[in-house]
């Protein structure tokens, strides 16, 4: 009950930044948009925060955040072609969508810090911190184990992904959110899209068990991760 109301504090909260924004003309509507975003992450930190991860738990998180942003960096010179998401989706199926959740977020952060900073990066960690919490979900109930279900989260997460960053750019570009101009953008976009599945579904299917295998020797050894929380 208590995370089911984090949850509808949060969603309640970017409403009322939005709808102010509306209802001011769309004054400041990308700022409000970006401030909604992040208010619907705060439930997953103070979730984390208030279970006081182990510093192996810390610690692990802040390799895998660094491992993803640093993939992100390496394959900067090929567009839209990044390794974030899957590494993101591994991470979560064997730590648990908590972790994947923090790790997604904070990898938008850091990795922003050499693409930039903005009133997208919001967006981007709600974005890649979703698809972590669904790989945590997902990777608990096995339905991650084998190749095909895994290509399929990757194509999700790509999808996923370009949908929701299309909403940003619809209200960067119209001041506003406007339907037929999301579907205008998600249409437009769909080679983009394209791109974020098939470079999720290969770095899935390359990293996934030997980075899996160095992952659950690691919760292993140190004893992380054990109830695997998918909250």
């Amino acid at each position: 009950m208590k995370k089911i109301l984090s949850v509808l504090a949060a969603a309640g909260v970017a409403a009322a930044a939005v709808f102010g924004a509306i209802f001011s003309s769309g004054t400041g509507f990308w700022f409000a948009s970006a401030a909604a975003a992040l208010l619907c992450c705060v439930p997953f930190f103070l979730s984390f925060e208030k279970r006081a991860p182990s510093a192996g738990e810390l610690v692990l998180i802040a390799v895998m955040t660094a491992f993803s942003a640093a993939g992100r960096f390496i394959f900067a010179p090929v567009p839209f072609f990044k390794p974030v998401a899957a590494i993101v989706a591994i991470a979560a199926r064997h730590f648990g969508g908590q972790a994947g959740f923090m790790i997604g977020a904070l990898s938008a952060i850091i990795s922003n810090i050499y693409f930039g900073q903005g009133p997208w990066t919001p967006f981007q960690m709600l974005c890649w911190g979703l698809i972590g919490l669904a790989a945590g979900f997902a990777g608990k109930r096995g339905l991650l184990d084998k190749p095909l279900p895994l290509c399929v989260f990757g194509v999700f997460a790509g999808i996923f992904y370009s949908f929701v960053m299309d909403v940003w750019t619809v209200i960067s570009m119209n001041g506003g959110f406007s339907g037929g101009l999301w579907a205008a953008a998600v249409i437009s976009a769909l080679p983009v899209t394209g791109i974020y599945c098939v470079s999720n579904v290969i770095f899935l299917l390359i990293l996934n068990k030997p980075l899996g295998r160095r992952l659950e020797r690691l919760k292993t050894k140190y004893g992380v991760f054990t109830s695997n929380p998918v909250e």
